[in-house]
């Protein structure tokens, strides 16, 4: 039996992609052999694709592709950023993005479309690439934004490479105005959501249920004062104005120039343009967001491999 060493767990693991462990037990089925261990991880890749299912994926890509007046931001996860900056995996990331140019945008829609470069559904190829890369993967969110006339600007912050990043942002403007003024005003507008996040585009829009839970912290927060019903119902209303002022789009002070707001940045690039332009949609990814990372110990996993 071949000493399996950690010099050879490494260099199977570059060679295939796959994970440290399972490195490890090809070699061991293999005696060592490892184009030997690459075909046995092959020959179980699938099986093995399931059984990582279950890991969690909070890291990985999101990625942007447009198309005329279209354009869609998809977030594809991985287990560790070590494998978002693998080339295979960008390749994923990026052709499931230009994937999702041809569909609805829903995740279910895209996860079903046919992947070119395998003739396969997106579903199967992140299956295939799961059993070759070896870490869990999923496609996790879209949203697509397209206007008839006009342009839809993107923005990837952090990018990894073109189109590929931690954070994107899409930003529909709807106008019959000079394309590169749109582009150019678009792609500030897309920054600025990317850096301050928005809730709704308009004040009227922000959901009714997050307004009325900042209703009513603050009417709590002014009782505390003892003042007057009528005084608290003003401080109240005020509050809430400058709530709806900070979270909606267009009444935010705009982060490249702060002394105007969104909507009068918007207003102004409206001359240049030479047409009215309406922001009719936003989207914005940011990558990890929402999902409970679990805490990892890389040593103790290394410690795990070199114990057997």
């Amino acid at each position: 039996m071949a000493e399996i060493t950690a010099a050879l767990v490494k260099e199977l693991r570059e060679k295939s992609g796959a994970g440290m462990m399972d490195c490890k037990k090809a070699l061991l089925e293999t005696n060592g052999d490892i184009e030997a261990a690459i075909d046995w991880l092959r020959a179980k890749g699938i099986a093995k694709a399931d059984k990582k299912s279950g890991r969690t994926a909070a890291e990985g890509l999101i990625g942007i592709a447009s198309a005329g007046t279209k354009a869609v931001v998809v977030e594809v996860n991985s287990e560790t950023d070590f494998v978002a900056r693998n080339d295979a995996f960008q390749d994923i990331v990026r052709g499931i993005s230009t994937v999702a140019l041809s569909t609805d945008g829903t995740v279910e829609a895209i996860a079903a479309a046919t992947y070119p470069a395998t003739g396969k559904s997106v579903t199967d190829t992140i299956k295939d690439a799961i059993a070759t890369i070896g870490e869990n993967m999923n496609l996790r969110r879209a949203a697509l934004l397209s206007v008839e006339d006009g342009v839809v600007a993107t923005y990837v912050h952090n990018a990894a490479a073109e189109g590929l990043g931690k954070l994107g942002v899409l930003v529909a403007l709807k106008s019959t105005g000079n394309k590169d003024v749109l582009t150019a005003i678009g792609r500030q507008v897309a920054m600025h959501i990317a850096a301050t996040n928005p809730l709704a585009i308009r004040s009227e829009e922000v959901d009714a249920a997050v307004a009325e839970r900042e209703r009513n912290v603050f009417i709590e927060q002014s009782r505390a004062s003892g003042k007057p019903d009528a005084i608290i119902e003003k401080m109240v209303e005020g509050r809430m104005r400058k709530f709806f002022e900070e979270v909606a789009l267009l009444s935010q002070a705009f982060v490249v120039n702060p002394e105007l707001t969104v909507g009068a940045a918007i207003k102004e690039a409206e001359k240049a343009a030479g047409a009215p332009i309406e922001v009719t949609g936003m989207a914005r990814l940011l990558l990890g967001e929402g999902i409970e990372k679990e805490e990892t110990d890389f040593a103790a996993e290394v410690a795990a491999v070199a114990k057997g």
